[in-house]
């Protein structure tokens, strides 16, 4: 592995959101909440874009997403100090971002690098507003893919004996690189309650979704076996229990009789890497709230 180095600073934010922010909150659900919110707003001297808002009835919450500018030069930290009140007056859990800041993450991968590489272009040409701040992996083989994109590469081996260890050494990286999100872009291996527990809300995966259907080795020609019609894959956000964590994104692509075993994992690959990169990237623009075991996006 290698060492842990200090972060690098995040290349400049876009001038065109420099003066505008994020704020995402959840709360029991009562009257006044977009009042006070729009309220706060105004006396700080700020202007709304973009407002969404869900009252989920199951669940008593109300979610809401602000895109909002500053009329006059503020920083984040005042604002989140300046807000503190309010959220606290509706037991709200929220947070208060730059629109403009590239969200720090780390990619893993194992032996199928689909996923890793459209991840890699994504980000370089801007389609992401992600900073990669490191691949690690539990094998060597995309060393050389990773080293072009000019990202540290960090192999760390995993075996039944050095799993604790290997997951000690991943979330140190995280810290040391104030890493905000772990992407598991096709890294086989199981992680841990603990390590789902560190990281909760901050480590997203892939999977077929043919998954509980067709488990175990080679779930592409068991399907095929079956005569499928629909080709998917599901990004949620990773839990204690396997696969089943809060759905975030899924993505489907028929097919018909004629496709062989090797065109539908083609097709799956596709699919895939498509609802990997919508689930980063919602991620990243602060789109996601969590309610209980399933999401509010707003997309």
């Amino acid at each position: 592995m290698s060492a842990p180095q200090q972060p690098e600073a995040v290349p400049d934010r876009p001038a065109a959101l420099s003066d505008q922010y994020v704020l995402t909150l959840s709360c029991p659900d009562k009257q006044g909440i977009v009042h006070a919110v729009s309220s706060f707003l105004f006396m700080t001297g700020c202007n709304i874009e973009d407002s969404q808002q869900f009252g989920d009835r199951d669940s008593g919450l109300f979610f809401m997403r602000v895109h909002f500018s500053a009329e006059t030069p503020v920083t984040v930290e005042k604002l989140r100090a300046s807000f503190a009140a309010v959220g606290d007056s509706f037991r709200m859990d929220w947070e208060l971002h730059h629109a403009g800041d590239r969200m720090r993450i780390i990619l893993m991968v194992s032996k199928f690098g689909h996923c890793l590489n459209d991840l890699l272009f994504r980000s370089r040409t801007g389609a992401l507003p992600v900073y990669i701040a490191g691949v690690v992996s539990n094998h060597t083989d995309f060393a050389e893919l990773v080293a072009s994109y000019d990202i540290p590469f960090h192999h760390i081996p995993v075996t039944k004996d050095t799993k604790a260890s290997a997951e000690a050494q991943l979330l140190e990286l995280v810290r040391a690189e104030d890493v905000e999100l772990v992407v598991l872009a096709r890294y086989m291996q199981v992680v841990s309650e603990d390590l789902c527990k560190q990281l909760n809300g901050r480590i997203i995966n892939i999977h077929h979704s043919f998954l509980p259907s067709f488990k175990g080795a080679k779930p592409y020609h068991q399907a095929h076996a079956r005569g499928v019609k629909l080709i998917g894959a599901t990004a949620h956000y990773v839990t204690a229990d396997l696969d089943e964590g809060p759905i975030i994104e899924q993505e489907v692509e028929r097919v018909g009789h004629e496709v062989t075993p090797e065109q539908l994992v083609a097709v799956g690959r596709d699919v895939e890497c498509q609802a990997l990169a919508r689930a980063v990237k919602w991620h990243a623009e602060h789109r996601i709230l969590l309610n209980g075991t399933r999401t509010v996006i707003f997309a």
